[in-house]
């Protein structure tokens, strides 16, 4: 019987590698292709085309040397290192696409203008509301005396974490771990948390912005911005797309909290204080630094060339996950930033950024520089980017605790001891 490339044995003559078809490496690795698709765009599997169509071959070698990885994953050091999922959860899904969340893709919920209250109770119950939810503000403490507290210019974080701590201070029912519990108490936060923004540049803004109808607008007051339907949209546009992305390392945080029993607010503090480092939320701040360099469009290409220069990475660009793709949520957030001002000079320097970075072809933006051009056209305060970052993960925060409340166990992974040896040496010691 004739075969066709498809078909026939994956054995190749002339004593070359075998390979194999997508369907037959997903089966030894153990996962569905999906999960294959998402192993070859963050590098961690090779590809190459057949010549017939879209179909893509796999070396043995290449998908036996990450099963075993994989299997080595089981002790935690290669899974906490980009590695193999270390939980299982039915909240999001990655996928090249961008994040599904209960089997609804992030990029289309943003673009057909789901509220962002929808989308967390669609992360925190599978099911999407047909109307959007009101976020009731808690009892909100004394802002005078929450302002006396903090010294000079604060953090957006910091900020959000003082917050945080007066609630639970003032909440004697917190350790309530019902779901209806830790939901009701989880759209109370999130509301204050979009009206804490305000205290790094106006804290006269608070109480306007805790009567807001929506989250959204809620940011807008805080931020200065004027609650025109455009950039209702765009802020609702990116709050939706950061809502979740799987276990990174500030959900990750508040998981484990949650899986010990902390309360709500406990658990909203662990991922407050992980999200606050340079490396996760508050990347968009050295996207910042980028934008200053770049007093006028044309100077895009010298700036990406002094950069290279001087070694330095281009912060905002290239994404673990989205290598081969480029980070899925970012041009519908660059999208609803035109629309909301397509004449903004800030936006226009990052767009000449991002062209000359994908003339040169260097990898693509990603999230943080999005939400920095989002920031720029809304006209939001410098800075603003990581208080976006705070409000929009909080669902996605509350969603893996309430997850992790149902589960029941502790998540206490496993560390590989080694012995005690002499230090590695340094590059400037090398011969």
């Amino acid at each position: 019987m004739n075969q066709s490339k498809g078909d026939r044995p994956d054995v190749e003559s002339g004593g070359l590698e075998e390979e194999l078809s997508a369907r037959q490496a997903a089966e030894i690795l153990g996962v569905k292709l999906a999960t294959l698709y998402a192993y070859v765009s963050r590098g961690l599997l090779r590809s190459t085309p057949t010549g017939s169509g879209r179909a893509r071959r796999y070396l043995r070698g290449d998908v036996e040397a990450l099963r075993r990885s994989r299997r080595g994953a089981g002790d935690a050091q290669g899974a906490l290192r980009w590695g193999e999922p270390l939980l299982e959860t039915r909240i999001t899904e990655m996928t090249p696409e961008g994040p599904r969340y209960c089997g609804r893709l992030a990029v289309e919920l943003a673009r057909d203008g789901v509220p962002f209250e929808s989308v967390a109770e669609l992360l925190w119950t599978g099911s999407l509301p047909s109307a959007a939810p009101r976020f009731d503000s808690p009892t909100w403490p004394d802002t005078d005396a929450l302002v006396r507290l903090a010294a000079g210019e604060t953090a957006h974080t910091a900020w959000a974490a003082l917050v945080v701590a007066a609630l639970a201070a003032r909440d004697r029912g917190r350790h309530d771990r019902r779901p209806e519990a830790i939901a009701r108490r989880g759209r109370g936060l999130v509301r204050a948390l979009a009206a804490t923004l305000a205290f790094s540049h106006d804290p006269g803004r608070v109480g306007e912005a805790l009567a807001a109808e929506r989250v959204a607008e809620s940011v807008a007051i805080s931020l200065g911005v004027r609650p025109r339907r455009a950039a209702i949209r765009a802020i609702d546009s990116v709050l939706v797309l950061m809502a979740d992305h799987e276990l990174n390392a500030s959900t990750f945080a508040a998981r484990v909290s949650a899986s010990t029993g902390a309360d709500v607010y406990a658990c909203i503090q662990s991922g407050l204080a992980t999200l606050s480092g340079p490396l996760h939320g508050a990347a968009s701040d050295h996207v910042e630094a980028l934008l200053a360099e770049v007093p006028r469009p044309e100077d895009a290409e010298r700036v990406v060339l002094e950069r290279d220069r001087r070694g330095e990475p281009l912060p905002g660009f290239g994404h673990p996950f989205y290598r081969g793709t480029g980070d899925p949520r970012v041009e519908p957030i660059l999208d609803a930033a035109f629309e909301a001002h397509e004449r903004s000079a800030a936006l226009r320097r990052l767009a000449a950024v991002a062209e000359v970075m994908e003339r040169a072809g260097r990898p693509r933006p990603n999230v943080d520089f999005a939400i920095v051009g989002l920031r720029a056209a809304l006209g939001m305060p410098k800075g603003a980017g990581a208080g976006l970052f705070v409000v929009g993960r909080s669902a996605g925060w509350i969603a893996h605790i309430l997850e992790q409340a149902r589960d029941g166990s502790l998540i206490r992974p496993r560390a590989r001891y080694r012995a005690p040896g002499p230090a590695p040496e340094r590059a400037e010691d090398a011969p």
